[in-house]
């Protein structure tokens, strides 16, 4: 009998050390999630730099310089140039990368006078036409992809193609806008931070009030959020980092060091588009465009939880016409780049065939 006791005991003491190396190496990753980002830039040689157009506005990028053709990359909300880090190598091997930070976000200029689609987009065509400075494949994601649509439409003889990552087409000038999974879960939390006392950090406010948090986890998000103000109160100029959480939940509060929340206010009360409709933006693409779409998916609630519907993305595909495929993942993750990788760079090194060979 005390030598099964003691048998049990061991046993019973081996899992729990082996489950607190699981937990210490999972936890280690979740703090330390962007040490593979930075180690993907230094492999890339990627060099980060700044632009300052005759406007006097700043264009933050970073960039990998070799002989191959151009390729420009616009990230999403609250993202930054470093988003595409991962990728970096891979999408050098073919490519002339040149990836940028939106104004309002990272390094870019920060103007709340800049937060408009055509006022971004056009200055992105000066930097094409004029840093750059020669044939372009345009790749952005999310909101990113609508400014590659507008620069493919209005970019000139320099845009040759365009990848059009999950845009949030429509519903970011009203239509179903106030039950759109982003409207729920990030602009008009943001909104109503920005118009509160802001007794709490963004991300406590945020983990306390995301739409995600409520969906799925709603009697754990208060415990979260109060661990994130706690953190933030100890470390007020650092990001805030939760160990028990993985960085597909919580990256973004890596960027959102430098972004503006004004940036957001004008998705909240759709004045991002400045009076372009989506329609006609569409419309005016020639050039080969791919466009991304996350697979459509909603909740019980009837809130779609993706970027666009399977509708709303074929309606934007007619529009474009013949010269657009779209092609659809297998689940609603909206960061194609990060989460179907191989889907994201077989349509971008496609695009390669559209520069001629000597």
């Amino acid at each position: 009998m005390k030598k099964a006791l003691r048998i049990i005991g061991i046993s019973v003491l081996l899992i729990i050390i082996i489950a607190i190396v699981v937990f210490a190496v999972y936890s280690y990753r979740n703090l330390h999630w962007y040490d593979k980002y930075e180690k993907s830039i230094e492999k890339a040689g990627a060099v980060e730099t700044q632009v300052t157009l005759p406007n006097g506005n700043a264009i933050n990028y970073g960039e990998v310089k070799n002989d191959k053709p151009a390729l420009l990359l616009i990230h999403g909300q609250m993202g930054a140039w470093e988003d595409y880090a991962l990728l970096l190598p891979e999408l050098s091997e073919n490519w002339h990368v040149y990836a940028i930070d939106v104004y309002g976000h990272g390094q870019s200029s920060h103007n709340e006078s800049l937060y408009y689609l055509d006022v971004n987009g056009d200055d992105l065509i000066w930097f094409i036409d004029n840093v750059i400075g020669e044939k372009t494949v345009v790749s952005g994601h999310s909101n990113g992809a609508l400014t590659a649509a507008y620069i493919a439409a209005y970019g000139g003889d320099n845009i040759v193609g365009v990848i059009l990552e999950d845009p949030p087409v429509f519903s970011t000038e009203g239509e179903g806008w106030k039950t759109s999974f982003a409207y729920l879960d990030t602009y008009k939390p943001l909104h109503d931070y920005n118009s509160s006392e802001q007794t709490e950090c963004w991300e406590a406010y945020y983990l306390r009030n995301c739409y995600w948090g409520q969906l799925y986890m709603a009697d754990s998000m208060d415990g979260i959020a109060n661990y994130a103000q706690k953190y933030h109160e100890k470390h007020p100029d650092e990001e805030v980092k939760i160990f028990f959480m993985p960085s597909s939940a919580v990256s973004i509060f890596h960027y959102v060091v430098d972004y503006d929340f004004a940036y957001g206010e004008h998705f909240y009360d759709l004045s991002w588009n400045n009076g372009y409709t989506h329609k006609e933006i569409f419309e005016n693409i020639d050039v080969p465009c791919i466009y991304l779409h996350a697979k459509e998916n909603a909740a019980d609630t009837g809130v779609y939880l993706c970027a666009a519907s399977r509708e709303q993305a074929e309606r934007a595909v007619e529009y474009i016409g013949p010269n657009c495929e779209l092609r659809e993942t297998s689940d609603s993750s909206h960061v194609i780049h990060s989460v179907h990788r191989d889907i994201y760079l077989e349509a971008v090194n496609s695009m390669v065939e559209l520069f001629p060979t000597e």
